[in-house]
């Protein structure tokens, strides 16, 4: 059952939530008028929390609230959002926001939610550093974390502030959450079972602290926060008894089949599940890494600064990324902050349900996806949506915007048909440099063999081959914010001279971010 304090006081036997109108009903009366419309910042400090709220739902419904009905999860939800927006009200810099659009009171649906204006991180700067102002309830309160992310991908730093009791509680709600669906399966028997991350939990950035506190609440684990490894600490990790899982950045995962090239075969067995967040891992990181650990199943652990655990990928087979039932309100927007159709890609947006005090609304994280139909039938009923790429990931060429992600996978496929060469198979890491005042693309390739596969590719495809491959390829990745049509001559008459270049691993000539991170796009000039 879900941890919190301050369950809801029953004044009448709760509703059937599938009788008509149940959920509904449930929904008002596991959150009353009364705690709807908070009167004042003081009356917000002392609201129940809605982890309680959570736990009440499962009570009544007999049934883990990641399992109850869609309709009763969409009413309790809709009713926390309203909730949060009378709260917001009460502070003058939110009040002046929402009422420049239109928004002066709660939403009574998800409609007339879509309807608040979006967020982005100079909003969450303005309102979450220096004096603060967004705070609905000042920081002399107390009993509030902040937490830093040095802006790995925008460059500035941003913070984020959150009540102490509500951050407990969601640790307790995601932990739980992927122990149950994510890691049971993989860490079975009667040996000690194991969680490590290798993220780095210093200089206040965010993921080390965040996402470290939801793998300590994973019910029936040894917790190790052990930060980046050397080989032989990683071996010490492994001859641990017991199956393990290992949680890290991209590049901390990638690196795990050189770091372990001389470990014991036992000690690799036991390796059951790596979890990599901040992007994609390659094609080629996977093969290694499977070769390696013959046990492995690798899979995604989406998260960011402001919400520790996004979407979880429960299935190595799918790409598919699955939400934590209760834990935020995420939604994938087009340009106008509407909701995307199934299957349609748009902007990533989340709203954090645990937040009395520090109410963010409808904040834009700079990440791409795909909606995804939502899981249906018997357990569990969660929503799902695919990582399409940062939104940053766009090759500017004239006024048109491409999708960087798609350019990459239709290059690699014009690169496959002709039997040139698989970057998949090849790529450590891979990388567009968008020199716009010289008017080149270059693809960047980190690979092992940079002399043979240049001379292979050049001899596949000729002189002229690949600016051919970079012209037929473009088209197929018209980016979500451009919906103009483009075409291999339109390309031709851009001016733009097209390139693919391979260059040993670590190379200086593919930019790095701080922390080791391989940006897909870099702009110069």
């Amino acid at each position: 059952m879900l941890s919190t304090s301050h369950a809801p006081q029953a004044t009448h036997v709760p509703p059937t939530a599938t009788a008509p109108g149940g959920a509904t009903e449930l929904a008002h009366w596991l959150i009353p008028d009364w705690e709807l419309r908070p009167e004042s910042v003081e009356a917000v400090t002392v609201l129940p929390s809605f982890a309680s709220k959570l736990q009440e739902c499962e009570r009544v419904c007999q049934a883990p609230y990641s399992e109850v009905a869609h309709e009763v999860q969409e009413a309790l939800v809709l009713r926390r959002l309203q909730q949060m927006v009378n709260t917001v009200m009460l502070n003058p810099l939110w009040r002046d926001r929402l009422r420049g659009a239109g928004t002066v009171h709660a939403p009574e649906s998800y409609e007339a939610w879509q309807r608040i204006p979006l967020s982005d991180k100079d909003v969450q700067r303005d309102f979450f550093m220096e004096s603060r102002p967004g705070l609905v309830v000042p920081l002399t309160h107390g009993e509030f974390e902040v937490v830093a992310s040095g802006g790995t991908s925008g460059g500035r730093p941003l913070e984020v502030v959150y009540s102490l009791r509500e951050l407990k509680d969601t640790y307790e709600i995601a932990g739980r959450f992927m122990g149950a669906y994510q890691l049971a399966e993989h860490l079975r028997g009667s040996d000690p079972k194991w969680l490590f991350t290798t993220l780095a939990d210093y200089q206040m950035w965010s993921s080390g602290t965040m996402v470290g506190g939801v793998l300590q609440h994973v019910p029936g684990v040894n917790y190790v926060g052990a930060g980046p490894v050397t080989a032989p600490v990683l071996e010490h990790m492994f001859s641990y008894k017991g199956p393990k899982a290992l949680m890290g950045i991209s590049a901390g995962i990638g690196i795990l089949s050189e770091l372990a090239a001389g470990m014991r075969q036992e000690s690799r067995e036991s390796f059951r599940v790596a979890l990599y967040g901040s992007g994609v891992l390659s094609q080629r990181k996977r093969v290694e890494l499977q070769a390696l650990f013959p046990n492995l199943s690798i899979l995604s652990y989406f998260a960011a600064t402001q919400a520790e655990t996004i979407g979880l990928q429960l299935d190595a087979a799918s790409p598919h990324l699955s939400a934590v039932p209760g834990l935020h309100f995420i939604e994938i927007v087009d340009e106008n902050g509407r909701w995307v159709a199934e299957g349609e890609e748009g902007e990533l947006v989340v709203t954090r349900l645990h937040a009395h005090e520090a109410p963010l609304l409808r904040l834009k994280l700079g990440d791409r996806m795909i909606r995804r139909r939502r899981t249906e039938g018997p357990g569990l009923k969660t929503q799902r949506f695919e990582f399409a790429g940062r939104t940053g990931d766009v090759l500017h060429i004239n006024d048109s915007q491409y999708s960087a992600a798609r350019a990459y996978a239709s290059v690699r496929d014009e690169l496959r048909a002709v039997d040139a060469v698989d970057l998949d198979a090849v790529a450590h890491e891979v990388q567009f440099v968008n020199n716009r005042e010289g008017r080149t693309i270059t693809l960047f390739a980190s690979v092992d063999d940079v002399l043979g596969l240049t001379y292979r590719t050049d001899t596949a495809l000729g002189p002229y081959g690949v600016q051919q491959v970079f012209v037929n390829a473009l088209p197929r990745s018209l980016s979500l914010f451009n919906h103009g049509e483009a075409n291999p001559a339109s390309i031709e008459k851009t001016g733009y001279s097209f390139q693919l270049k391979f260059v040993p691993r670590l190379s200086a000539e593919i930019e790095r971010t701080a922390v080791g991170k391989v940006p897909l796009v870099r702009d110069r000039g």
